[in-house]
């Protein structure tokens, strides 16, 4: 679905803001206000860096762009504008792990954090702040939209219908898919190591209670969670199913903000916590996450294991299937054959830029029923090593998509087109209850593609 700029697009335009506006600071420009919506200002320099971002992925524009632009940017204003009526939050957890992802790729990109700050003319304490409410506001703009189209229904009888009249030069291509199976072990951490990281964090909360220093400080310290670790380890609002189980259990019996709970493992590692306030059934907390390392020689012997596990498959002692349900320790693949899912389309097909990267270059050059060797990635959702194989169970090649093959992609593709035809009703009912003023030498003699911006 378009959801007005998304995150991708929003990144690369705050990096075109920033040329902008350094820019505009070297040559002593003063910017100015073009429209008003509501009571959003939209300034000169936002669509001078939205232009730039346009110019840096090649887009091309049917109309002026300085007429697309802004009336792009004033969607967005209409959007964000009903997302505060609506009370809409994003956790901030999110944003900031992804600004300061974000931040990490500008800095090797550029070379050094001394020459960012150079180039931009600007703190990196004020480029993190900047990236991060465009971030806040580019994921505000998507719950909004997702909201709004949220009881979109769409049945089989729907899709027949639309694979019925669309022409066939515009039925949709499907690229090569594969679909994918896993088991994985985690390789086996001393106990001389756990108690290390334990030992580590009963310290912190003996110096915290003897009030030599804060929790806050020792997060942004040690923490391992780093997303969390620069806000002093602290993490917004959350209900209880948004935490791992055993951390819930714990945070959520925290009664006096002064304490530090009990030592907490979960999935992601061990913790200490402390309640910053509660409302109602949601809590907000800070934690420092402590991870034990794993040794070498334990990556070694999980990858071993696991290559004989491959090697008794491939000699028909049990199949892959029945390996991954006795054996893997994947709790969201095993008891499902060991077959991955793929969140975006719910079903097991994936495209390869959709995979995770360290299996997607392991099943590039498999044979369908092929049984990978043994390899080490890291999990995406919990941050730790983890030894895998995969078989491929199926490739399918690129084709015109059918109704019998590819339901879901069809059904994926009227459920925009239900969206997209929602969206533009809604922004121009918004337009009939909204301040817009324009500024006089910014309209261009423009065709917009919502008229109702200049109200008669």
């Amino acid at each position: 679905m378009k959801k007005g700029m998304n995150i991708k697009s929003l990144l690369l335009s705050f990096m075109a803001m920033l040329m902008v506006a350094s820019a505009y600071a070297q040559d002593n420009v003063i910017d100015e206000v073009v429209w008003v919506v509501g009571d959003e200002a939209i300034w000169k320099s936002e669509v001078e860096a939205a232009r730039l971002e346009a110019l840096y992925n090649g887009t091309k524009f049917d109309r002026d762009p300085y007429c697309v632009i802004p009336e792009q940017i004033a969607v967005n204003k209409l959007y964000l504008h009903q997302a505060a009526l609506d009370s809409i939050e994003v956790s901030e957890t999110d944003v900031i792990r992804q600004a300061d992802q974000t931040m990490n790729n500008y800095i090797t990109s550029i070379g050094s954090q001394e020459k960012l700050e150079e180039y931009f003319n600007k703190t990196s304490n004020q480029i993190r702040e900047e990236l991060r409410n465009n971030i806040r506001e580019g994921m505000k703009v998507q719950r909004m939209q997702q909201k709004l189209v949220g009881d979109i229904k769409v049945t089989p009888a729907d899709v027949r219908r639309y694979f019925k009249t669309v022409p066939q030069d515009s039925i949709p291509y499907v690229p090569t898919q594969v679909e994918v199976q896993i088991i994985t072990q985690q390789p086996k951490i001393p106990v001389d190591e756990v108690e290390e990281v334990k030992s580590r964090l009963r310290e912190f909360t003996d110096r915290i209670n003897k009030g030599e220093t804060s929790f806050a400080t020792l997060a942004r310290l040690y923490s391992e969670d780093r997303a969390s670790a620069i806000q002093g380890g602290e993490m917004p609002f959350r209900g209880r199913g948004e935490f791992d189980p055993a951390f819930a259990n714990v945070a959520f019996n925290l009664q006096d903000p002064n304490k530090v709970s009990k030592i907490v493992e979960s999935e992601y590692g061990f913790h200490i916590i402390q309640l910053i306030e509660k409302r109602g059934d949601r809590v907000k907390a800070r934690h420092i996450l402590l991870k034990p390392h794993v040794s070498e020689e334990a990556l070694m012997a999980a990858n071993a294991r696991l290559d004989s596990i491959a090697d008794d498959i491939r000699q028909n002692h049990f199949t892959f299937e029945a390996a991954a349900a006795k054996l893997s320790h994947d709790k969201d693949t095993r008891l499902n054959h060991g077959l991955l899912p793929n969140p975006k389309n719910n079903t097991a097909k994936f495209e390869m830029q959709d995979l995770p990267s360290a299996i997607a270059r392991v099943v590039d050059t498999m044979e369908v029923g092929e049984i990978s060797k043994a390899f080490t990635m890291i999990n995406e959702t919990t941050g730790k090593e983890e030894c895998v194989i995969v078989k491929l169970k199926n490739r399918i090649p690129g084709h015109k998509a059918t109704i019998t093959d590819d339901y879901q992609n069809l059904k994926s593709i009227v459920e925009l087109k239900r969206s997209e035809e929602l969206l533009d009703k809604w922004v121009r009912e918004k337009q009939k209850t909204t301040y817009v003023r324009i500024s006089d030498k910014w309209k261009h003699n423009c065709t917009f593609k919502y008229p109702g911006w200049i109200k008669e």
